[in-house]
């Protein structure tokens, strides 16, 4: 693993990029969003949308890979200029295609979905003070006990549990005020979920999917269909959603502030949110 600092962010003594850094190759570049291009309040400094910016304008393929539902992930995807190409949303649940002729500006051409019961029956037996909420086939999130998040982009409608259960899920959210990420952690690994791939937050917050979808999953998909070789692929990241798509990518770097597990699996370490992490990286592909 290579730690990138201020003065080595090109990257040019790593031989493992096999041309990454030539301007004449396209590249196909993966972008976390919450903690890799906004900070925790959601904001995105002027420094890393620049540097976004530059990227899109070169003619990288850069595709937005997040785990925020669809209307969530437009204004991000918006900020840094995309108006074409593609984006990956719902931890992979999710794929857009993006074309400024369509009507609302982009379709979905993928979407995974699963039947939540099984895995909501579990963790609301271990976990009974958690909050609940699923983003179902249709685009609705449904939740219990009022709960709300910005990363849903929509508000949610409040249902009884029931209702969840019989719903068809894309996505599923599981928070806890209560717990640690460690407990739920815990919680996960006693219940022993099956049938699902899920991921746990920085506190305790999950996220489910579709068993074996993954931001990693959605990206593989796009990539032959892009026809762009595995070496030329580059994502940045910062959670453990992240993971699989950090191994997956070409070069895989991890925001400075990320968990050792995330780190762990990078190729490269860039420095955090807060210092425009990721600014550092988008530059170094244009060079």
């Amino acid at each position: 693993m290579t730690t990138l600092t201020e003065t080595s962010v090109a990257g040019n003594d790593d031989q493992r990029n096999n041309g990454q850094n030539d301007p004449a190759q396209k590249l196909m570049v993966a972008l976390d969003v919450d903690g890799t291009l906004v900070n925790h309040d959601g904001h995105m400094s002027a420094p890393v949308r620049e540097a976004a910016q530059a990227v899109v304008a070169a003619g990288h393929e850069v595709l937005i890979a997040t785990g925020r539902s669809l209307n969530a992930t437009l204004p991000i995807i918006e900020q840094i200029g995309i108006d074409t190409g593609y984006a990956v949303c719902c931890n992979g649940g999710v794929t857009l295609r993006l074309d400024p002729a369509h009507p609302d500006g982009y379709e979905v051409i993928r979407k995974a979905t699963f039947d939540p019961g099984p895995a909501l029956r579990a963790l609301r037996k271990r976990l009974p003070m958690a909050k609940y909420a699923l983003e179902d086939e249709h685009g609705n999130f449904l939740s219990t006990e009022r709960f709300q998040d910005a990363s849903f982009g929509v508000e949610a409608i409040g249902v009884d549990f029931q209702t969840m259960l019989d719903a068809t899920a894309v996505r599923v959210v599981v928070f806890s005020s209560e717990n640690t990420s460690e407990e739920f952690n815990e919680a996960i690994k006693h219940i022993g979920l099956s049938g699902v791939t899920y991921s746990v937050g920085w506190t305790a917050w999950l996220d489910i999917a579709a068993e074996g979808v993954t931001k990693a999953s959605a990206l593989e998909h796009l990539r032959g269909h892009l026809s762009i070789e595995s070496h030329l692929t580059v994502a940045i990241g910062d959670g453990r959603n992240d993971i699989e798509m950090l191994t997956w990518a070409g070069r895989g770097v991890a925001m400075g502030q990320a968990p050792d597990e995330v780190l762990a699996v990078a190729d490269e370490v860039t420095m955090s949110v807060h210092d425009d992490g990721a600014a550092h990286v988008l530059r170094s592909l244009l060079s």
